[in-house]
């Protein structure tokens, strides 16, 4: 008895690193030291030192339940991207620039050309919002996991000078509100997709003339990274008094968590149009409006909020970074939470 025959492969470890270095050659930035491989990764804080008061910023988090998706159409090189967005727009909602990023693959078992495809994908997630992919963990669990499946998380650090972060402490009746497109459903709400939907080859490959597309492709659509967006608007000299990352829980408990007490943000449900797979997914699944809204990004995937004089600058800067902006509403005197009219 060895162990590759109780499941795990070795030798498929070494190949899955092997395959996975030019991508994660890609991210590099100057201040990772050393290279793929090592117990750790080691990232020089030399450049931090030279910040006034630098805060680091941390988040962690994963695909859910979209993985699902990718088994059943066997494409794996976008869910990485996923994982990476889901983490660096955290970041990015506190005002910093995300630095680094580990990934953590568990897999039934360890198909090299399969990893170096996830991997591929959390590549350039790095890519598009900055930061190095400086290290990972590839876990085989034979017995615990079906073989063609995996489960894929990300943790990622950035920086932030203190003074800079986006607190959303002295937002303001007459503030503006815009919203940043999302790409589609992100990685949020699969459970439900996946009760509303046949997750069947046949219906995931099926052209949707309303979505322009098949469902398949509309599904897996990866979550859109605003870390360049964000970065060009306080770069356009607008400052961020509020941000919110439309994440699980829709606009009802992501917005409120920008909010200082004494106000409320009033969005405007007409102020852009939804985009048809939220329509899909209402009607064929008879979701309540108000269900929609409390676990979907509806197609907002960020809201950001800024001083009125500000708008129209912000939302340049937001298109400049070639996102798609919308002044979706305003900030109130009242409780502190969301209404939607």
């Amino acid at each position: 008895m060895d162990y590759k025959n109780a499941g795990v492969d070795i030798e498929a470890g070494y190949k899955s690193v092997e395959l996975m270095k030019k991508h994660v050659k890609r991210t590099m930035r100057e201040e990772v030291l050393g290279g793929l491989g090592g117990f750790s990764g080691a990232f020089s804080l030399a450049k931090i030192r030279e910040m006034e008061e630098p805060v680091l910023l941390s988040g962690t988090d994963g695909c859910g339940t979209k993985v699902k998706l990718a088994f059943l159409l066997d494409k794996h090189d976008t869910i990485g991207i996923d994982a990476v967005a889901m983490c660096v727009n955290d970041i990015a909602c506190a005002g910093g620039e995300p630095l680094f990023f580990l990934d953590y693959i568990a897999c039934g078992k360890n198909y090299p050309e399969k990893i170096a495809q996830i991997v591929g994908g959390v590549a350039e997630g790095c890519v598009q919002s900055g930061c190095a992919l400086i290290g990972g963990e590839t876990a085989e669990h034979p017995g615990l996991m079906p073989e063609d499946e995996y489960d894929i998380a990300g943790f990622a650090v950035g920086v932030v000078e203190k003074k800079d972060m986006i607190t959303g402490a002295d937002l303001k009746e007459g503030d503006v509100l815009l919203g940043i497109a999302s790409s589609g459903v992100h990685s949020n709400g699969f459970s439900l997709v996946r009760k509303v939907f046949p997750m069947d080859r046949k219906t995931l490959e099926t052209y949707r003339e309303e979505l322009g597309k098949t469902l398949g492709e509309a599904l897996l659509a990866p979550t859109k990274i605003y870390v360049k967006a964000l970065k060009g608007v306080r770069e356009a000299g607008v400052r961020i008094k509020g941000c919110s990352h439309i994440t699980g829980g829709g606009f009802y408990e992501n917005v409120p968590r920008m909010l200082p007490e004494g106000v409320r943000a009033v969005i405007r449900k007409d102020s852009y149009e939804v985009p048809a797979i939220f329509r899909m997914l209402a009607r064929e699944g008879s979701i309540a409006e108000e269900m929609m809204y409390n676990t979907f990004n509806m197609g907002i995937g960020m809201v950001v909020a800024a001083d009125a004089a500000d708008a129209e600058k912000a939302k340049r800067a937001i298109e400049a970074a070639g996102e798609t902006a919308f002044v979706i509403g305003q900030i109130e005197k009242g409780e502190k939470g969301v209404t939607l009219c």
